[in-house]
């Protein structure tokens, strides 16, 4: 191993730094990077490193495998692998460690729920208690969030980070997200559509709501008015009862009481 590819560190992008010493770095020495990079802790995706001038030098010749090794984990799984074996170079236990934990990214990106018999076929495994652990290691490097549910022999996935995308598959990512922007424009137009019909349905409601409420109004005025008239005219019949009921009422004649007034005549009793 170089002394460039020693000095790698830990940065604020776990790439990052092999970014930079790739930029200067050719033949054996981009061969020991490419070894560190697929071994450092933290490194989980390798699609810009791939694009580097001097890493696609490694495409042809002598170092083709290691070029292989650079593609394998950025978008392969333990399968291609074991398909092929003899593509790449002789891999550490540590980097097929790593190969292993993002075969369990990819298969924890298309299901939520894995089963130990499907994880066990995928990494080639044959060990429950090996597995967990890989699964736990996983867990720990946070590639994976899930829990292990070991009574339905399965793990749950909670969420997964994201892997390299092929170049070719782009286009395919763009039709589908090319497809759900034309989903979103017809559920636009459709939720516009109802919003109008609601204002539409809201404006006749307020108008009708308006004319009621003013005929109400006049309403009630007609009312209280034929009221107030009822009012004047029963008042007035009223008036006119009582005054009819005074001109017939017969008037008392005033009783003239005679004083008797005294004799002059005295009556004598006769002998």
């Amino acid at each position: 191993m170089t002394d460039a590819a020693t000095q790698v560190g830990a940065g604020h992008h776990p790439l990052e730094q092999f970014l930079l010493l790739a930029k200067s770095t050719k033949g054996a020495a981009m061969v020991a990077l490419v070894k560190q990079v697929i071994e450092a802790p933290g490194v989980y995706v390798f699609g810009e490193l791939l694009e580097m001038p001097n890493v696609q030098e490694l495409g042809t010749g002598p170092n083709a495998p290691y070029f292989n090794a650079l593609n394998l984990f950025a978008y392969g799984i333990y399968q291609d692998y074991k398909a092929n074996p003899s593509q790449f170079p002789e891999f550490s236990p540590v980097a097929l460690a790593k190969l292993r934990h993002l075969t369990v990214v990819s298969l924890a990106a298309k299901n939520k729920c894995i089963s130990y018999s499907e994880l066990l076929k995928e990494l080639d495994m044959l060990n429950l208690r090996e597995l967990e652990d890989l699964i736990i290691e996983c867990i720990y490097a946070d590639v994976i969030r899930g829990k292990l549910d070991q009574k339905n022999q399965q793990i749950e996935i909670d969420y997964t980070i994201g892997r390299d995308i092929r170049p070719e598959a782009i286009s395919d990512i763009i039709n589908v997200l090319q497809d759900w922007c034309d989903s979103c424009e017809v559920t636009l137009g459709t939720i516009d559509e109802q919003i109008r019909r609601a204002n539409k349905y809201k404006e006749t409601h307020v108008k009708t709501k308006q004319q009621v409420e003013s005929e109400v109004a006049n309403l009630k005025k007609a009312i209280k008015a034929s009221s107030s008239s009822q009012d004047v005219e029963d008042q007035h019949m009223t008036d006119s009862r009582e005054m009819e009921a005074q001109a017939v009422k017969p008037q008392k004649k005033t009783s003239k009481i005679k004083g008797l007034r005294g004799s002059g005549k005295f009556w004598t009793k006769s002998n």
